[in-house]
């Protein structure tokens, strides 16, 4: 399969700010996005959802635009601005097309080098976020992930919302802010990428110009990976019409070597329409619209998950499929025709990820972020391809163990009951 050469440049200043551009020359637009090596796991305990407070009160405005002003410009040249924080990383980034690129720059640098933090604006961010917090407690497949996570990763930071709780976030200061922003937005804890149709010189010359005077903070905290537990957690909500079920065991974390195992035995499991538990559960059963399994991999930790909803009568029985699901990979090998289109799907939905200058942009980031280097599109489904049926069975035997495994319950239970001899697998 013939994929093409990528034009990949990297660049890292004196102060320690790594620059990394992809020209792609047949397209006209331009990803462009700066990423903060803090993510939530950075907080300490009583600064929880810091990450994502610092992240909206940049857009509050700063010394040189006010909140109006900077999404006034954006919308003057069509572009989108946007941001997000993650449990690893803060990004801001915008699209534009090719020819906007200077003004983009100029609107991302002013956001992430000089915000104002105005103490009213820090009040009125902190309703905006309590109302956030509120939304997402509404959700109940947001909240069993969180119940789920907190008893996963107890007493770390990996655990706890990237939100914060209501707590918290009421106590976040402007000094609190400032502090924080500057040890955090330090030039060697930034990466800075951009894909599309835009030379990598060009780039350079805009992140020299407004980063390379930065003084390096120097400051970097160790990660440490937390400790993994198993709680069986069943939550009464009686307001549900659904019963929500996250089963989750330990996984590998991002860079580890089994992870394009990982990523095969996930997507056959319940990574697709054609999975087995999308298959058993909802085809021939219907016993829930919604089922699948996902993988959260961190820098040094990783979980895979099935959720499921499913009603009350019904839970049990969906929880017994999908700890024999479990059991099956575990006792005999996946067949060679499942494993062929578990690869396929997944080499298929990679190469389609990447068809956008922002998911470009993003691409490279992550694998600077965690890699510190750069694997190739064919490099990645050789990977891919390499893995093994006895693969699979050797990883489901590691990681599917009854004593490992964690189950929350979210809602109207019915007098649902739950004994880890039910997870043996």
């Amino acid at each position: 399969m013939p994929t093409e050469t990528r034009d990949i440049k990297k660049h890292a200043l004196p102060n320690g700010l790594v620059v990394i551009t992809e020209n792609m020359p047949h397209v006209r637009s331009v990803s462009i996005g700066v990423w903060v090596r803090s993510g939530s796991r950075r907080e300490a305990l009583d600064e929880n959802g810091l990450a994502h407070f610092i992240e909206h009160m940049v857009f509050k405005g700063t010394e040189r635009r006010s909140a109006e002003a900077i999404a006034r410009e954006m919308d003057s040249v069509g572009g989108m601005l946007d941001a997000f924080t993650s449990k690893e990383q803060i990004c801001f980034n915008a699209k534009v097309l090719d020819e906007h690129l200077p003004i983009a720059f100029d609107v991302i640098a002013d956001l992430v080098l000089r915000p104002n933090f105005d103490s009213e604006d820090v009040t009125k961010e902190q309703q905006v976020i309590l109302e956030e917090i509120k939304m997402d407690m509404d959700n109940p497949e947001y909240l069993l992930h969180e119940v789920f996570t907190r008893g996963f990763w107890p007493e770390h930071p990996l655990g706890r919302p990237i939100l914060g709780t209501p707590e918290t976030v009421k106590n976040f200061t402007r000094q609190v802010l400032k502090t924080r922003f500057a040890s955090w937005f330090a030039p060697d804890h930034l990466v800075i990428t951009a894909a599309g149709n835009v030379a990598h010189e060009q780039v350079l010359d805009l992140v020299t110009r407004d980063f390379g005077h930065l003084q390096p903070s120097g400051q970097h905290a160790p990660h440490i990976a937390p400790r993994t537990e198993a709680p069986i957690h069943l939550e009464k909500k009686r307001d549900l019409e659904q019963v929500h079920l996250c089963v989750g065991v330990p996984s590998v974390p991002l860079g580890h070597e089994d992870r394009f195992g990982i990523a095969v035995l996930n997507n056959l499991l319940g990574g697709g329409m054609s999975s087995r538990l999308f298959q058993n559960i909802r085809e021939k059963r219907g016993l829930a619209y919604a089922v699948f399994s996902e993988i959260t991999p961190y820098s040094d930790a990783g979980m895979l998950t099935v959720y499921a909803g499913s009603a009350k009568e019904t839970v049990g029985q969906v929880l017994d499929l999908i700890v024999s699901e479990f059991r099956d990979l575990k006792k005999s090998l996946v067949t060679e025709e499942e494993l062929t289109r578990s690869k396929n799907h997944l080499k298929g939905s990679l190469m389609l990820s990447l068809e956008s200058t922002s998911a470009r942009m993003s691409n490279l980031a992550r694998q600077e972020l965690y890699f510190r280097k750069f694997y190739s599109l064919d490099e990645i489904l050789d990977s891919i391809e390499a893995v093994t049926r006895e693969q699979l069975q050797a990883l489901a035997r590691q990681y599917f163990r009854a004593e490992d495994t964690a189950v929350t319950v979210l809602g109207n239970l019915n007098g649902f009951a739950l004994d880890r001899a039910r997870l043996a697998c």
